[in-house]
């Protein structure tokens, strides 16, 4: 059973022997802060390029940075983990940027059939976008594409190692860190990725406020128009299906949820899946997911702060895509419950594909078995929450998703 410690995480022993090193490295004079030059300067040596593209990814950047620097309160392991991951993707533009260049005609490269899955977190969004992905006729992002997307390999199989090395080491860092998280939501290279990890190279996704307290890069996020954000998204999903057509693809991340409306927009003709699940469970496995996150970076978790924050935004997530649905057409879209996906995967798969235009044969109802048959529920053990370690309550969270809850008939689990 999961810890529900919160504002105590979990620190290996030489961890906090690093934190204890670079704290006093700190109050001696050495750096600990981010710095964008720095990080951009890192990556042009890193690559020998310096086109980044231009679009307005360096003012998020530089709001993130300074929201990480004032407000993370993050662990000297932490900041140099964000250090690595922000340097990182800095790299990744560029070896895009630069391969577009070469290649203009990746631009042409037709995603096919695509399906976006979305839903509040913790709503079976996972287990749906694996059950589509077992399928081989239908792409998704792989754990070690979401990593690097690009890499400086020369051929193919050198590029695979690469991503493979990638994947590996950040699976079993974070499993290092934070043991629990593997049962909070179980990670495999093996399987695809949330798109957030791709929204991520622009520097405006929900990544960065799940993981970290960053308050005013939150709110400023919440303001921006995301249509550039989703455009150089799409460009990145065409350089991974150029070398590899693909009949479809399967896209997932709650983030969607809050960005429905430029989603649409931008990937017109595809088909949206939304999951439904009891807000309050929902809403709660999130903050503890959120919690646990925090933790691996930071020794300051606020579980009440958390709760407040992403009741909030869950609230704003799924009203907006309340208001963006009433507005387009509803043959785009498939409903599906959370206790009907859990009950009988394969009928929700068969509704999906039928309103998706793809073929539900034999064959991909044969994986998708077997893959449910391979991954039970709790496999990794059992994840342990309750509303009040967040400061929410029963009667506050039907009030506030009560219009949700009526327009999709969801029980009350």
């Amino acid at each position: 059973m999961t810890s529900t410690d919160y504002e105590n995480p979990y620190r290996p022993i030489p961890i906090r022997a690093v934190n204890r090193l670079g704290r006093a490295g700190q109050r001696l004079g050495l750096p600990g802060r981010l710095e964008v030059n720095k990080l951009v300067k890192h990556a042009t040596r890193k690559t020998g390029l310096s086109d980044f593209g231009d679009d307005g990814h360096l003012e998020a950047l530089q709001l993130l940075v300074n929201s990480i620097n004032d407000e993370a309160r993050l662990t000297p392991t932490g900041m140099l983990i964000q250090k690595s991951r922000l340097a990182g993707a800095l790299v990744q533009r560029l070896r895009i940027q630069d391969l577009l260049k070469r290649h203009p005609e990746i631009d042409d490269t037709d995603l096919g059939t695509v399906i976006m899955i979305t839903g509040l977190q913790r709503t079976g969004t996972t287990l749906l976008h694996r059950l589509l992905y077992s399928n081989p006729e239908i792409r998704g992002i792989s754990g070690n594409e979401a990593l690097l997307p690009v890499t400086a390999a020369k051929t193919a199989e050198r590029a695979e190692r690469s991503r493979k090395r990638r994947a590996v080491l950040a699976e079993r860092t974070i499993s290092y860190l934070a043991p629990d998280f593997m049962a909070v939501h179980p990670i495999d290279r093996e399987q695809p990725e949330e798109d957030v990890l791709l929204l991520d190279l622009n520097f405006m996704s929900q990544s960065a406020e799940a993981i970290l307290h960053v308050p005013s890069y939150s709110r400023w996020l919440a303001e921006q128009d995301h249509t550039a954000t989703y455009e150089y998204f799409r460009r990145v999903l065409k350089v991974l299906t150029w070398p590899r057509p693909a009949r479809a693809w399967v896209l997932k991340t709650p983030h969607h949820l809050e960005y429905l409306d430029v989603f649409l927009k931008v990937f017109d003709g595809a088909t949206v899946v939304q999951t439904h699940r009891d807000p309050r469970v929902a809403v709660t496995s999130f903050c503890s997911m959120v919690a646990h996150g925090r933790g691996m970076f930071s020794d300051e978790v606020d579980p009440i702060e958390i709760g407040r924050h992403w009741g909030n935004k869950t609230h704003r997530m799924v009203e907006w895509a309340m208001k963006t649905r009433a507005e387009a057409p509803s043959e785009r879209f498939v409903d599906v419950s959370y206790y009907d996906l859990v009950r009988d995967p394969i009928a929700q798969l068969r509704r999906i594909y039928e309103v998706a235009g793809i073929d539900f044969d034999d064959n991909a109802e044969t994986l998708a078995e077997q893959y449910v048959a391979a991954n039970p529920q709790n496999r990794f053990g059992k994840h342990h929450y309750r509303l009040e370690h967040f400061g929410l309550s029963k009667r506050v969270m039907d009030e506030t998703f009560a219009a949700y809850r009526e327009a999709y008939a969801i029980p009350f689990e």
